[in-house]
């Protein structure tokens, strides 16, 4: 297979954390390991600006942007369209890769790309619906994106369904891609189960439930607040441990506090990915409370870690994990907990709920053993299989052909009003283009040197 040079853009990359964010420097990660050139497009972080290297040479570009909702850029359409094109020939791109429905500079970098003849694949990490305003507009602007792109990738059969739906794109340009989890790093460690994350040792026999999230509405914030009385009620032996940040965390602190359970459940705060496996480490139980969920990596970390899940069955999670390590539910706490309740029995009847040994019920105990839970997790998804998918998609990509009049006319049939519109800015575009190509020729630009180590164990270290 040829070897490629891929621009990964969104508005969302690291140091900020998520999902995407998580999903994109993974896959770079690989797709270099497999000797291909990767580069990154986002916006400046703070004093996060320039250009900066990480780990096996990955170059990121973090562009003088200001995020102005919710992590996303204003909409400039030409302001940056000639940085994009020196980016494109300094780093020789051959496919250009942009992440996440709401990443503006996602959008922009395929508009101006597809107008300078590249080849574009646009990932859709997220599920939107069809009734409110924000959603519309947003579904109007991935049919206009869609319909230029070359192939689609959805991270789950749910979510495609979803974007086959909103944007209107053939179903035979969407292919499934699910995310993965890093299994060295996430690995189950019997030795801190029932330890508090001071170090100190619990009651012998109590249970903890790990949670893992954004603490905002649509990661169930308000579920969470009704779930953990009524389950502290019904499992006298059950403490949550809770890491993550978010608006709604004073509503979590102010349930702790009234309820008395300040003593059970323990607010973490904001935790630095890398720490994440030891809070998962310590806990029997993962809880996901979230209202809309594509795929949900937090769901495979947990269960990389040995942890038996209990989620909300919305969007995709149903596809994530076998129905023997994840007991699903319906957004409400009632229902929650009952779920929680069979989780918290599978463990009592493998011997899962306490560290003793000499557990009866083989067969039981093998389906909730941690190492045995780790093994089939790391075998269903990896980084690797993931690349390799996407790795044909680039293919894929790479053989449609297209011309202007067939992309113009394309564009114009996307709507009674947006798609002329759309159809005439791309015309404007390709006159800039040719303006910039005039002005400052291809040939005139200098190629990025490429990353080369000079041992074999040399690796440039990601920054904090």
């Amino acid at each position: 297979m040829p070897l490629r040079s891929v621009l990964l853009v969104s508005d969302f990359f690291l140091p900020n954390l998520g999902g995407v964010e998580l999903h994109m420097y993974s896959l770079a990660q690989r797709l270099i390991a497999r000797g291909h050139k990767v580069t990154v497009l986002t916006h400046a972080y703070g004093d996060r600006c320039g250009v900066r290297h990480m780990t096996n040479g990955l170059k990121v570009y973090y562009v003088p942007r200001v995020p102005v909702y919710n992590g996303a850029t204003l909409p400039d359409i030409f302001g940056h369209s000639d940085l994009l094109r020196l980016i494109l020939l300094r780093e020789r791109v051959t496919v250009v890769h942009s992440h996440q429905a709401f990443a503006v500079m996602g959008h922009q970098a395929c508009f101006h790309a597809r107008t300078m003849g590249y080849k574009c694949v646009f990932t859709d990490h997220s599920l939107f619906g069809f009734s409110d305003a924000s959603h519309i507009h947003m579904n109007k602007l991935l049919v206009l994106t869609l319909a230029d792109c070359n192939h689609v990738v959805c991270v789950s059969h749910t979510a495609k369904e979803n974007t086959v739906l909103r944007s209107g794109v053939p179903p035979q340009r969407v292919s499934v891609i699910p995310n993965a989890v890093d299994a060295v790093r996430f690995v189950p460690d019997p030795t801190k189960r029932g330890l508090r994350m001071d170090g100190s040792k619990a009651e012998f026999g109590r249970i903890t439930v790990a949670v893992t999230a954004r603490l905002a509405y649509r990661k169930g914030v308000h579920l969470l607040a009704g779930v953990i009385p009524l389950a502290c009620e019904r499992f006298p032996r059950v403490d949550f441990l809770i890491a993550g940040d978010g608006s709604m965390r004073p509503h979590l602190e102010e349930m702790t506090k009234s309820n008395g359970l300040t003593e059970r459940v323990t607010l973490l705060g904001n935790v630095p990915h890398a720490r994440v496996s030891d809070v998962l480490q310590r806990a029997h139980v993962f809880l996901n409370c979230s209202l809309t969920e594509s795929f949900c990596i937090a769901i495979l970390e947990a269960a990389c870690c040995g942890c038996l899940v209990v989620a909300t069955g919305v969007g995709g999670v149903p596809e994530v994990l076998p129905p023997d390590l994840l007991y699903l539910a319906k957004p409400n706490p009632a229902a929650l907990v009952d779920a929680l309740n069979d989780a918290i029995e599978a463990l009592d009847t493998a011997g899962g709920g306490d560290s003793s040994e000499g557990s009866t019920e083989g067969s039981r105990r093998a389906a909730v053993d941690p190492v045995a839970i780790h093994e089939r997790v790391a075998e269903m998804y990896s980084w690797d299989d993931v690349a390799e998918r996407v790795e044909r998609v680039y293919e894929r990509a790479h053989a449609t052909e297209d011309t202007l009049v067939g992309r113009l006319v394309r564009l114009s049939r996307c709507g009674a009003f947006a798609g002329p519109l759309f159809a005439c800015v791309a015309a404007v575009d390709y006159v800039f283009w040719r303006w910039c190509e005039w002005w400052r020729p291809a040939r005139t630009v200098e190629p990025a040197p490429d990353f080369v180590p000079d041992d074999a164990d040399f690796v440039l270290v990601e920054e904090e």
